[in-house]
């Protein structure tokens, strides 16, 4: 092949254009991937038609859960070449102060593929190769170990999974304790799976049947549909549920991963004593807090943005060998259905499932 074929943002709230260009030259350490699966993300809604400004110009290539091939390399990246990978959401410069003081997720130099450069709804894309997450037989096609899903399905992980695991690594989330999971979404579904995957008991909370429906089915501790419940009493389901499990009553760990004002204030309504609140979704609305709650409760904040690379290998190893479950919460759709995969997602009507784009290019 010598050209890229894909579908990029030409304007804000219009479905993206078909493109082709040529392949470009590579730089040092940059890797071309020839993609084969790249999730769909509410960020990509957030920049289409949330108003939210991508860094790279428009025309952009959305999509940042990227898997794939490398193809070729620019000079010394040869050690990736033929490599089946997963492509970070955040790749970080390595090199500068916050990137040496293990802070790569806020590295200046960052790079976000669908933000910074040309991302994954497309044949191909260009990131830089160091921290590229290698997938063992994935180069060969079909299923890979025990997952029941191949290469493409594994672009979840460079977001819909390894964003909520940062998240829970950083609360320090241990087995026998209490997570509670606002958003049982993509984000919110995996952090959830994970979550039981280090032994903590689990509840999600959302306000869609169907979402809440899944987690039950995947065996989520307590899936709680909150439509039409105020959040006071929503509280007490969870105190009532702590105390019939043995739980302690204190101190929980909140994940907020739905990306939405009301969650936002619900989670943070759910603070008790020595509780920590994880905030793992987006939303561009404002929210009114009592910001002293985290003084009276001796509680913490913290905010999660992507995912450090040095994570990934051990997400790839629970998805390969089958104890993180990713085949139900995914669905693979050709890439030539992105518009209608993101209007789905724009108006509310997917199946709750991750769609994962592959590229039926001719």
């Amino acid at each position: 092949m010598t050209t890229i074929h894909g579908h990029a943002m030409t304007e804000s709230g219009k479905p993206l254009e078909p493109f082709e260009r040529p392949l470009p030259t590579l730089g040092e350490g940059e890797a071309l991937v020839r993609v084969a699966g790249c999730g769909v993300c509410h960020t990509d809604i957030g920049f289409l038609h949330g108003g939210v400004r991508t860094k790279h110009p428009l025309p952009l290539v959305l999509g940042h859960e990227v898997s794939g091939v490398v193809e070729q390399v620019g000079p010394g990246a040869e050690k990736f070449v033929g490599k089946a990978v997963v492509v970070p959401a955040v790749l970080p410069c390595g090199e500068c102060a916050a990137c040496k003081a293990g802070r790569g997720t806020i590295c200046p130099r960052q790079v976000m593929p669908g933000n910074d450069v040309h991302g994954g709804f497309a044949s191909h894309l260009v990131v830089p190769a160091r921290d590229l997450c290698p997938v063992r037989g994935g180069e060969v096609g079909g299923a890979i170990g025990d997952s029941g899903v191949g290469l493409a399905e594994l672009g979840v992980i460079a977001d819909a999974v390894s964003t909520p695991w940062q998240a829970i690594k950083r609360a320090g989330l241990k087995a026998g304790e209490l997570a509670v999971f606002v958003g049982a979404g993509g984000v919110g579904g995996f952090g959830a799976l994970l979550a039981r995957s280090i032994g903590a008991t689990v509840a999600t909370l959302d306000v869609s049947a169907r979402r809440i429906d899944a987690m039950r089915e995947l065996g989520v501790d307590l899936a709680l549909d909150i439509e039409g419940i105020e959040p006071k009493a929503v509280r007490g389901e969870l105190r009532g549920f702590a105390k019939e499990r043995g739980l302690a009553a204190t101190p929980w760990r909140i994940f907020e991963t739905s990306g939405t004002a009301p969650g936002q204030e619900l989670a943070f309504g759910l603070l008790n004593h020595g509780a920590t609140l994880s905030v793992v979704g987006f939303t561009p609305a404002r929210v009114t807090l009592r910001l002293s709650n985290l003084m009276a409760f001796d509680a913490t904040a913290i905010g999660n943005w992507g995912c450090d690379p040095a994570l990934y290998p051990e997400l790839v190893e629970l998805a390969v060998t089958g104890k993180l479950p990713i085949a139900p919460m995914v669905t693979k759709r050709p890439m030539s259905e992105v518009n209608e995969v993101l209007d789905e997602m724009y108006h509310h009507k997917s199946d709750g499932r991750r769609a994962v784009l592959v590229p039926d290019f001719a």
